[in-house]
């Protein structure tokens, strides 16, 4: 599920009241009917009593400890023979004795994306983990993150501004707009203007417009590979390079929409 809306929404606070890091000013919030907090009961369970694995923008790992070593810390009070799995999943082998001042951007984040599911926690919460990285290791990650998502079988909640990103990761979306749920629902029906059917539905970037005689051809680049697709002027109205798109099928033939 994807947490939507302008900054100043809720977004963070939302992730952060879930957490156990914000009390909330009234309500309750319950978990497979184990209650975390509740106002009128005054119940609000700590932070490390509930299930919840947190990756944020900034990494927030520990400088003075390896990989492995924030992994580890990690661990405490779990079964620390995850760790090797969860190494391996995220592909950090070859990192896990290195501190996180020698790593790029892209390998911090797996680093964090592990250390917050070393726990097995039942629900993990991203907020915009992937927006200050390049196109390619963030898609990347996004299939980290689907992986760990349908590994783990875990609740997870992101925050993300990106629209390609929500339609490759989310099957459902909350805008949210001054604390409130203004729209919920599948990504497509809320950010296409018209309902897309089909057999195959990718994001990507426009790397390319062509034209070819009365046709155009649209390079799209989704995840590592790179596609063409034939489009007609009216496919392409107000496209631009850079743009976000949505690839999907059409009476068998690919035909791209524009996202962002």
């Amino acid at each position: 599920v994807t947490l939507y809306g302008e900054s100043g929404a809720g977004k963070t606070s939302t992730l952060r009241m879930l957490a156990g890091l914000m009390t909330p000013d009234k309500g309750r919030i319950s978990v497979d009917d184990r209650v975390w907090f509740d106002s009128r009961k005054k119940q609000n369970l700590r932070p490390q009593h509930r299930k919840i694995g947190y990756v944020f923008q900034d990494y927030a790992l520990f400088p003075h400890m390896t990989v492995r070593q924030n992994l580890e810390f990690g661990a405490e009070g779990s079964d620390k023979k995850i760790i090797s799995g969860l190494i391996e999943m995220v592909a950090l082998g070859d990192l896990q004795h290195r501190k996180p001042q020698t790593l790029s951007g892209g390998q911090k984040q797996r680093v964090a994306l592990a250390r917050a599911l070393v726990r097995q926690p039942d629900i993990l919460l991203l907020d915009e983990p992937l927006s200050a990285l390049d196109f390619i290791i963030r898609s990347k990650l996004q299939d980290h993150i689907l992986g760990v998502h349908r590994e783990f079988g875990l609740t997870t909640l992101l925050i993300s501004h990106n629209l390609g990103e929500i339609h490759k990761l989310s099957d459902r979306v909350i805008v949210l707009d001054k604390g409130s749920v203004q729209r919920e629902g599948p990504p497509e029906e809320l950010f296409l203007s018209k309902r897309i059917s089909g057999k195959f539905k990718f994001t990507g970037e426009v790397l390319k417009i062509e034209k070819a005689e009365v046709l155009f051809i649209v390079t799209v680049l989704i995840q590592n590979q790179v596609v063409k697709v034939v489009a007609q002027a009216s496919d392409i109205e107000g496209l631009q390079i850079g743009d976000t798109v949505l690839v999907a099928s059409k009476a068998f033939n690919p035909v791209v929409y524009k996202i962002s």
